[in-house]
């Protein structure tokens, strides 16, 4: 029997798939459970038409995140700090920070959580900060901090 799989079940396949299962581990175990349903001609077509979209869907975000990319090459962001006679900042700077001063200056939103900052920026000077736009794309944001005594 042919079933269309509404999760991944293990050993078997991922969400979405068209399976060839046993009659009694589909009506037995699969339905009922709801991890999968008949592949009527309906139900394949509707499973495509999922799939298309799903593909162009992520075919818009890629072809955005590569638009971005190429913004937050050219674009350095400058934060006055003080900090103290050793070159340190009294605060710091987060990707909170970063992601807020992108938005407000440059109107390029961009999650805190896509700024790969390890820890947050503690120095006087000149940081590239990695952000990950998309899987595959990810870009390098030049970050200078000076002191605004």
């Amino acid at each position: 029997m042919k079933v269309i799989l509404k999760q991944d079940v293990h050993n078997l396949g991922k969400k979405n798939d068209l399976v060839n299962v046993n009659d009694g581990y589909a009506r037995n175990f699969l339905i009922p459970k709801g991890m999968a349903m008949e592949a009527s001609s309906m139900a394949v077509n509707e499973m495509k038409m999922r799939q298309n979209a799903e593909k162009s869907r992520k075919e818009n975000e890629l072809a955005n995140a590569k638009k971005i990319q190429g913004k937050i090459n050219d674009i350095s962001l400058t934060f006055i700090s003080k900090a103290g006679e050793n070159g340190k900042l009294f605060g710091s700077i987060t990707s909170k920070d970063i992601s807020e001063k992108l938005e407000r200056e440059h109107k390029i939103s961009i999650d805190k959580r896509k700024i790969n900052l390890p820890e947050a920026i503690k120095a006087l000077g000149t940081h590239e900060i990695e952000i990950k736009l998309h899987q595959g794309v990810s870009s390098t944001l030049k970050v200078i901090v000076v002191n605004g005594e």
